[in-house]
Parts: structure tokens; sequence; C-alpha cells
């Protein structure tokens, strides 16, 4: 598989050759499907807390009388028939969202996704990724230079100055291989990967 190897102008000065296992996969849209889903739902915290009958704070007498009023009968205000009453069935901040996801699953969901981003020319490679100050100005001056407005970067190491000069950045975002996700890869619509992150994203996820 060869991928783009752009200058510092974003055109292509030449080609690399690249892993057919991680760039030359078919596409498998349930796979990537689940693995998105299964990274995002990991990432959820139960932090959600409500309320049973018996939590509410609401008086306990009887709001009227059993008969003769042509309401349906109410023991209590807390009933979750009721507004303003509990949940029959409330969230706890102790519940779980993550989902079980094997290895090999995971990597094949990337590998796929890396592979659809070579077949819609949104990744391509450069030499080296840095600024020489941490300057936001800086970092949109080079991303111009190279034709993009909106990137994932993927670095073999973040050093100071880049990861200052991008976290102001909304539609930039700086990531070293070991921390590269398949959300952010499926977000932004250009990817570039650097010349030595790339022989350590091929070491890794093959």
């Amino acid at each position: 598989m060869e991928l783009k190897l752009l200058n510092a102008e974003g055109q292509e000065a030449s080609t690399l050759q690249a892993s057919d296992t991680l760039f030359g996969r078919d596409y498998n849209e349930a796979l990537v499907h689940q693995v998105v889903t299964a990274y995002l739902a990991n990432a959820r915290s139960g932090n959600r807390a409500q309320k049973t009958r018996a939590e509410v704070s609401h008086s306990t007498k009887k709001p009227f009388r059993q008969k003769g009023t042509g309401n349906a009968r109410a023991g209590m205000r807390a009933s979750p028939l009721w507004r303003g009453g509990g949940r029959i069935f409330p969230n706890r901040p102790d519940e779980n969202f993550s989902q079980k996801l094997n290895r090999k699953m995971y990597r094949a969901g990337v590998a796929s996704i890396l592979s659809q981003l070579v077949r819609e020319d949104r990744l391509a490679v450069v030499e080296d990724f840095r600024v020489d100050a941490p300057k936001t100005r800086l970092l949109v001056q080079k991303l111009k230079s190279l034709k993009l407005d909106s990137a994932l970067v993927i670095t073999d190491s973040v050093d100071e100055n880049l990861f200052l000069s991008s976290r102001n950045l909304y539609d930039v975002l700086v990531l070293d291989v070991n921390e590269t996700d398949p959300v952010s890869l499926v977000r932004f619509p250009k990817v570039l990967v650097t010349r030595e992150a790339l022989a350590r994203m091929e070491e890794a996820w093959q």
C-alpha cells in the first residue's frame, strides 16, 4: 500500500510503502460502528442519580379520601404516577456503561478506519510536524501552508510547544500514537501522520 508523503506546501512530494494489513483492509461498517460505540460507552461515567418513591421529599399523608371524589385512589404524593414523584427504576451513580471489546476486534476496527481514510484521500504522511515556539499563530500558519483548516495530527511524540500551540484550536487535535482513538480518526476530515508515527502504528496495530 502506497501513502502520500506531503512536503511543507501540502503537495505530494513522493510516496512510501505502508502495511496492507493496516491500510489496505476492506471497510467493515458494522465492526467500525461497534468499535466507536464501545469506545464512547467506556468513556461514560455513571453520574446520573434519580430518587425512588421512598427517597422523594413528600408528605406521606393521603392526598384525599379513598372514595367519593371521582379521582383514582391515591396513597401518597411520592407515587411514581404523580408529577414530582419518585422513579420506578431510577438511574444510579454506580451504573456501568462499559462494553467488552476484544483486542483483535479493536485492532481490526482501527485498521478498517485507516484503510477507508486512505481510500477517501483523507490520510497523508509528513516527514515531521513541529513548531518553533508555543504560539497558536505558528501552528495555524503551518496548517495553512499545508492547505488545511481542520486536521488530526498524529506524531511519535508531542512536545510542549506543539501541545500548547494546539490546545486553543477546536478543529485541530494533536495526539501521540499511543493516544490515538477511533473516535478522533472518524471525526476529522484530514489526518496527518508523521513518518516515525507511521512506523510505530504499524508495529503496534498490525
